[in-house]
């Protein structure tokens, strides 16, 4: 045996809690570019990508776990995960279908090919750089067939179930899955990325309770307001949550 030093957060509830409330941010914060200030989604998708890289490069480039650099990634994954399957879904004309199609067929890849040149997608321990890559590439990918999930099932042209209606159903599977990690012998690490891709719906599916209008179902808090209330949020469960940024985790 040999210790590691694992770059990753710890898999407990508050890490729940704050995904769900960084990818509700992903979703204001990508429809605040691309929506709000009109730059369309081709370019906000640009924006966003570049952001990912940046911090992509430096949380691999550190030698130890970082709270606020970890979630700083998170966040970056879903800002551009929005604005990127809003560009497939409405831009390309994929539509929802095809494009959550076309994503969980990426998704999928990426795990495989994972899985054969690592031999595991667990994420107990991630302690080397190509670990890391595949992990955040595959974040970024969840988290852009979250919005296309999301959408689908909120929106007219897809199930039409609307926000609220969509936030239930995915909570149901929720609570299937965490039923599944209490009482059943399933895999822990096909349980974690099951509700990692679902909690992105489940943000989304809240983004836009956030910000759609009365009309549309929603609370009309806006693009704006709703992306500074949960930016703060956030911070502050970074700080509370994360107080220990150097974690040793053992690997046989």
């Amino acid at each position: 045996m040999h210790e590691s030093m694992n770059k990753v957060a710890q898999v407990t509830l508050a890490f729940w809690i704050m995904k769900i409330c960084a990818t509700t941010l992903g979703e204001t914060g990508g429809d605040l570019l691309s929506m709000t200030l009109s730059l369309g989604y081709a370019v906000s998708t640009a924006v966003f990508f570049g952001i990912f890289l940046i911090t992509l490069i430096a949380q691999v480039k550190s030698e130890s776990y970082h709270p606020l650099m970890y979630w700083a990634v998170i966040i970056s994954t879903t800002t551009a995960g929005t604005t990127m399957s809003d560009y497939l879904d409405r831009t390309a004309g994929l539509g929802y279908i095809g494009g959550s199609l076309l994503l969980v067929a990426i998704l999928i890849s990426i795990l495989g090919v994972w899985r054969l040149a690592l031999g595991s997608v667990s994420v107990d321990t991630i302690d080397n750089p190509r670990a890391e890559i595949f992990y955040w590439v595959a974040i970024l990918f969840s988290n852009t067939l979250g919005t296309a999930v999301g959408d689908f099932l909120a929106d007219t042209t897809g199930l039409n179930l609307g926000y609220e209606g969509g936030a239930l159903v995915i909570i149901a599977v929720l609570a299937i899955i965490a039923a599944a990690y209490f009482f059943a012998s399933v895999s822990r690490t096909l349980l974690f990325w099951l509700a990692f891709i679902l909690t992105r719906p489940l943000g989304a599916t809240l983004g836009d309770i956030l910000t759609k209008t009365h009309e549309q179902g929603g609370f009309d808090f806006g693009t704006i307001g709703s992306s500074t209330v949960l930016t703060i949020f956030l911070v502050v469960c970074i700080f509370f949550m994360c107080r220990n940024p150097q974690r040793k985790a053992k690997q046989v």
